[in-house]
């Protein structure tokens, strides 16, 4: 058992009041519908205790369990109650859980991202609920005047054995919540977990398999108006002058206005995007005549031009120039070229990798390239806002609430306290929803109708204007002596704006000369996170590359990646390789060890290997490739994880092989391209996306057994996807894939 301390204040409290004719109400001023009864009302016996943030009790003992943090489909909604459950103490069957509006007060930080809620909430839960249910049991010490020591629990019951008293939560739950905060409380050791670690079902399952309202297009509010957003056709334009009139005569059209998302020296967050700033907006009575009169717009479109943006964030004030030329996939790839033969930035050096080179036996050189992704979120962007002069409600699917709201109260010019976000359900994320922009323009098109509106994207808005993984490449040499032993590694990658070398990951620190360098293109195409953005081309590279490697050097591809961790960690080089080389050599062993790597099925499929670190766990894959009619097709994969300790075990699997599938997807035909600014996908008629017949017959998961605190998921599974899936590629057709998508047919493009 592990004592902590806990840092809950009175602040969860707000008002303690007495009833007449006796009992104690709590009243918790965040939430409305709980407000204060008035004098005499018994009201109170059907509402609510909140005990934190995070626990509500009603005297019935109906408990219900508040998730902090939004959800998309990496089951936060149960795996991070299951945590609150564990050490409360209380029957799991019985506990409502239900997604919390945006608090930060409460509920802190509720960011779903970078593989982050598991971790971030790991601790905060548990004591939320050994601190509920510590105060609990003093309710009951204290009325029925016995030793707290003397006080036990199980399942939402409390018990005095001396006495044979017992009694539910809910029978306390109001006195409980009116005295003092322990300052300290046990958790309960991992040997002890009777919630945490097994499989429970999906609390919204129900819910998502009968088409319940779930999602924020689902989402619906009396004299709602639909908006949609005219966008520039293409990056690097901006708006010149537009004619409505025809549009204005369609059935339900209310009105169409352009606007501003940020006026000129807007301070923009880290989360704020304004390529396309200018927004030419219509509003309607429903979806279909707001399109229809979209498409009677007559608009004319001019160049942006250089655009300076002021940032704010971490690296604080700034001023960016956004270049505003027309970008073509073509150029962009010349570009490219032209930056990689040209000096960049050293991010890491160990030993004399200049001699090394220079007195190699043999060098061996590739370069690897990656288009833009989009992230396709099967629901489209949408929002919904009503803004009046005194507050703002919004509701819809978002990420990063608390990133969102400091730009909604300086555009908005009102404060935290007058703004109520409520999130809905996902449909998809992968980071795509972690820039609140659309969020923004909901709230400004409210404010200047002054109605409730909600914005919809098409599928259309999305793909053209969208939020990309960025454009990548990556050159690796390797330097090795005449006994073919790996003398020095090289390692120089660069992209459209960012590129994705990761200076101290592996193999960083199992090489004795080492460098890594860095170079980047200014680009006015949005980009951001998506589920690993440099993570998942990195993988694809450097574990293509050390599947290369191992052939040339006559070795097991993952006896010899084996060898460098083991090299790493016996005879480290460097102070600051960011991996843990055991945890890396642990999946690796053990997806050697379930995929029978090397046994009698060996023959049967073309088997590709690769394991990757990053967002603080670890995936190895093994994927078993055939070809039919010409095409690669991945039959069977076999994976390893450490993620620490696993909350609910078949979601974790479940979100491992939802990794898997959109890896495949991403690697064989994920690509998005531009001519003229333009982008040449518009639709999933021209942007390939993964068919269900496509799918692996077999995704076997196996995770390993640790009592490390949970290290995250959602990220980690899907970077190795790509690597694995490119070494299988090179078994089963003879020919090494440097360029993704890996599909067979690809565009044609200059090699860099």
């Amino acid at each position: 058992m592990e004592k902590t301390n806990t840092d809950y204040g009175r602040r969860s409290f707000l008002k303690a009041s007495a009833l007449v004719g006796g009992g104690m109400m709590i009243h918790f001023s965040g939430l409305a519908k709980l407000a204060l009864p008035k004098n005499g009302e018994t009201a109170v016996l059907e509402q609510w205790s909140e005990l934190n943030g995070y626990i509500k009790i009603t005297p019935d003992n109906i408990i219900k369990l508040i998730c902090p943090n939004p959800e998309f489909g990496q089951n936060v909604m149960t795996s991070l109650p299951m945590m609150v459950a564990e050490e409360l103490g209380v029957d799991w069957k019985q506990v409502i859980v239900e997604m919390g509006p945006h608090d930060s007060v409460k509920l802190g930080a509720q960011f779903t991202g970078g593989s982050n809620s598991m971790r971030m909430y790991w601790r905060p839960l548990r004591e939320a609920g050994a601190t509920a249910r510590q105060m609990l049991m003093q309710a009951a010490a204290n009325t029925w005047a016995v030793p707290l020591e003397e006080i036990t629990t199980k399942a939402g019951i409390i018990y005095h054995e001396k006495s044979g008293k017992k009694a539910k939560y809910g029978e306390f739950a109001s006195k409980a919540a009116v005295i003092t905060v322990p300052k300290g409380v046990k958790l309960k050791s991992v040997k002890d977990f009777n919630v945490v670690r097994s499989s429970q079902k999906n609390v919204e399952g129900t819910k998502i398999i009968t088409g319940k309202p779930l999602f924020g297009l689902d989402y619906k509010h009396e004299g709602m108006l639909i908006a949609m957003i005219q966008h520039p056709p293409a990056f690097g334009m901006k708006l010149k002058s537009f004619d409505a009139a025809q549009a204005l005569k369609m059935p339900g059209i209310r009105d169409v206005f352009s606007m501003k998302l940020f006026e000129d020296g807007f301070e923009q967050g880290g989360f704020d995007v304004r390529t396309f700033n200018d927004l030419l907006v219509v509003v309607g009575k429903t979806t279909w005549e707001v399109m229809n009169a979209r498409k009677k717009l007559i608009v004319e479109w001019m160049p942006a031009g250089d655009t300076k943006n002021t940032m704010g964030g971490r690296n604080g004030k700034r001023e960016v120039i956004v270049p505003g030329e027309l970008e073509d996939t073509r150029v962009q790839h010349e570009k490219m070229k032209q930056y990689a033969a040209k000096p960049a930035q050293q991010l890491r050096k160990d030993g004399d990798p200049e001699t090394a080179f220079k007195n190699a036996a043999q060098i061996i050189e590739r370069t690897y390239t990656a288009p833009f992704l989009a992230h396709n979120c099967m629901e489209p962007m949408n929002f919904f806002a009503h803004v009046t002069d005194e507050k703002a409600l919004l509701v819809g699917p978002l990420q990063a609430p608390g990133w969102t709201e400091p730009t909604l109260m300086k555009v908005l010019k009102l404060p935290a306290d007058k703004i109520e976000i409520q999130m809905t359900r996902m449909g998809g994320g992968f980071g795509r929803r972690a820039y609140g922009h659309y969020l923004v323009e909901a709230a400004l098109i409210s404010k200047k109708t002054k109605s409730p509106i909600k914005l919809i994207y098409t599928r259309e808005d999305d793909t053209t204007y969208g939020i990309y993984r960025p454009m990548y490449t990556a050159t690796y040499r390797a330097a090795l002596d005449a006994n073919k032993n790996l003398t020095a590694f090289h390692l120089k990658g660069g992209g459209i704006p960012e590129h994705a070398v990761h200076a101290n990951r592996f193999p960083a620190g199992a090489v004795d000369n080492y460098l890594a360098e860095g170079w980047q293109i200014a680009s006015n195409i949005t980009v951001g996170a998506f589920r690993a953005p440099g993570s998942n081309f990195a993988a694809a590279a450097e574990q293509s590359f050390l599947d290369e490697l191992a052939e040339a050097m006559g070795k097991d591809p993952i006896d010899f990646r084996l060898e460098l961790l083991k090299r790493a960690k016996e005879n480290p080089v460097g102070r600051n390789n960011d991996y843990n080389v055991d945890r890396y050599a642990g999946v690796l062993q053990l997806v050697k060890e379930k995929s029978g790597w090397n046994g009698p099925e060996q023959g049967k499929y073309s088997r590709g290997v690769a394991a990757y670190f990053c967002h603080a766990s670890y995936a190895a894959h093994v994927v078993d490739m055939t070809v039919k009619n010409g095409q690669p097709y991945v039959e069977r994969v076999f994976s390893a994880v450490d993620c620490g300790i696993v909350i609910n075990p078949d979601a974790a699997a479940n979100m491992v092989q939802g990794a898997v599938v959109d890896g495949i997807g991403n690697s064989l035909y994920g690509g998005l391209t531009h001519k003229e600014g333009l982008v040449e996908e518009s639709n999933f008629h021209k942007y390939r996306i993964i068919r269900m017949q496509e799918a692996p017959k077999k995704i076997e998961v196996s995770f390993v057994q640790n009592d490390i605190d949970p290290t995250g998921l959602g990220e980690p599974p899907f970077p190795p996807v790509f690597g694995a899936v490119a070494n299988a590629l090179y078994k089963a057709t003879g020919k090494r894939h440097y360029q993704q998508p890996f599909s067979l047919v690809q565009p044609e493009v200059p090699n860099v």
